[in-house]
């Protein structure tokens, strides 16, 4: 039987002489599923100490405290129309298992053992999750935006995106749209083609109108982005193709509106496609606009995650996201975790992503609503959101979401209000090294003399055995055995 270890620590460190950690709290996911995300001990009465360091284990967790990387803004999902409609049909059906559903997707308390998600992604108009094709403004050459309309959105997003803000008030939200109206295209629809050119500053204040009309619904965008996948061309579904020259055209004009229009704190993010471009489209699109964009965001389904360093390499004074990946239903549910850890949640922030998000944050049983005709989801298992809400007012958590709440709970803020937390260097040496991948994180305080907390996540791929490990911090070492699985400890 495999492990699959959530080992959320709740670990308060005193920073005595002795670096004893005091109040452990793990969580254990078990690979057989039948014990997912529950408390195993060994708390209080038998503490993991560091201690004077003595012969190092065949894994020996080396941490760097004193190399500090990017915060981490967070983990999460895209509230997709079809999202919003089961899980409004969760409400309608069972509002009790709605509001535990919630709370464990965003309650970021410290003493849960919820998943603490805290970035949200959001469409603005219509996706291969609609139940059709819609934009905030349907009125053939209103290039005035005089019939733009926040309501064409479906009711069901604004109230569950409410219902989210209510347990989880700080949540990140990031818009975009999959395409400008149909109008303003050269095929006249949103299913493929291309923004004209005489429409680039018409489509620039109707993402502005977005941002105000969200905000006067009590939702602050934390970041907004011209178009999804901007390389991908598709006219079974809303999609619209850029170059990265009009991208950045489209993005100059928008960063001068907003910057007028009090949203100068909104980021703007660019590209928003695969690792495979990423030295091509992102670096040509800061190239053509460096002050208008915040940074870049890539999505996983071509390419490696390692490619991001190319961008990085470029320009390291900008912000990088991984913001969509989607499951499915036909892969090995240990094999997903390990791959969903490593690849998404690990390696990711190695290469600087400072966010990493899956695609749905909820489907019903079929992996719908999906609009009619699309075909973003046709190979063999189709897509999964991180939860599964069944027609009987009852849900299924993914895979996904235990492996998001791994890293979600690893950075959360310690105090409310407080900073999330920032990765720091680690590295594991060893004949058995193989067999672990680590990622660390270093938490500061937002209350006054307080110790900041420290967090491990740690992926052992081994397939029977658990593993011995020493960790080595300030000076001192601690031991611990992981199970096969994924560990988070904190102290």
């Amino acid at each position: 039987m495999y492990t699959f270890s959530v080992a959320l620590m709740t670990l308060l460190v005193k920073l005595a002489a002795s670096q004893q950690i005091f109040d452990v709290l793990i969580y254990r996911p078990q690979h057989d599923q039948n014990h997912l995300f529950s408390a195993v001990g060994p708390g209080v009465a038998s503490p993991i100490n560091f201690e004077t360091s003595g012969t190092s284990a065949s894994a020996d967790i080396v941490i760097d405290e004193n190399t500090v990387y990017q915060s981490i803004a967070g983990y999460g999902a895209s509230l997709t129309d079809a999202s919003a409609s089961v899980l409004n049909g969760l409400k309608t059906a069972n509002k009790d298992k709605y509001g535990e559903l919630l709370n464990k997707l965003f309650d970021v308390s410290d003493t849960n053992g919820n998943a603490g998600l805290t970035y949200l992604r959001v469409p603005l108009g219509a996706t291969d999750f609609s139940a059709n094709v819609w934009s905030f403004d349907e009125t053939d050459g209103d290039t005035a935006l005089d019939h733009f309309d926040v309501n064409n959105a479906p009711a069901e997003l604004f109230s569950v995106i409410q219902d989210i803000l209510s347990v989880n008030p700080d949540i990140k939200i990031h818009i975009l749209p999959w395409s400008p109206p149909g109008w303003m295209k050269d095929t006249g629809t949103m299913k493929g083609g291309v923004l004209k050119d005489e429409y680039q500053d018409v489509f620039a204040n109707y993402l502005l109108k977005c941002l105000q009309a969200f905000k006067d619904k009590g939702i602050t965008a934390y970041a907004i982005s011209i178009q999804n996948e901007p390389e991908n061309n598709n006219d079974s579904l809303p999609s619209t193709v850029y170059t990265a020259a009009k991208e950045a055209a489209v993005g100059k004009a928008l960063r001068s509106l907003m910057d007028k229009n009090g949203f100068n704190n909104v980021k703007l993010i660019g590209y928003e496609h695969n690792w495979d471009h990423a030295a091509e489209y992102p670096v040509h699109l800061l190239d053509a606009a460096p002050d208008a964009f915040a940074g870049v965001s890539f999505h996983c389904y071509r390419g490696t995650v390692d490619q991001m360093e190319e961008f990085y390499e470029k320009y390291k004074d900008k912000e990088i996201y991984t913001e969509e990946c989607t499951g499915t239903s036909d892969t090995d549910w240990w094999a997903d975790v390990k791959w969903t850890t490593q690849i998404l949640f690990v390696d990711a922030l190695k290469h600087h992503a400072m966010a990493s998000l899956y695609w749905n944050l909820a489907l019903d049983e079929n992996g719908g609503p999906q609009l009619d005709g699309a075909s973003s989801c046709d190979h063999e298992g189709g897509c999964t959101g991180l939860v599964e809400v069944k027609s009987n007012g009852t849900y299924v958590l993914r895979r996904q979401y235990y492996a998001l709440a791994q890293l979600s709970r690893a950075i959360l803020p310690k105090d409310a209000g407080g900073p999330f937390g920032k990765r720091i260097g680690v590295s594991v040496t060893g004949d058995q090294s193989w067999a672990l991948v680590v990622g660390a994180f270093l938490t500061e305080r937002g209350v006054a003399n307080e110790p900041s907390r420290y967090s491990l996540v740690v992926l052992n791929c081994e397939s029977a055995t658990t593993s011995s490990a020493t960790i080595s911090f300030k000076g001192k070492q601690a031991k611990y055995t992981f199970p096969v699985g994924v560990s988070t400890l904190f102290w």
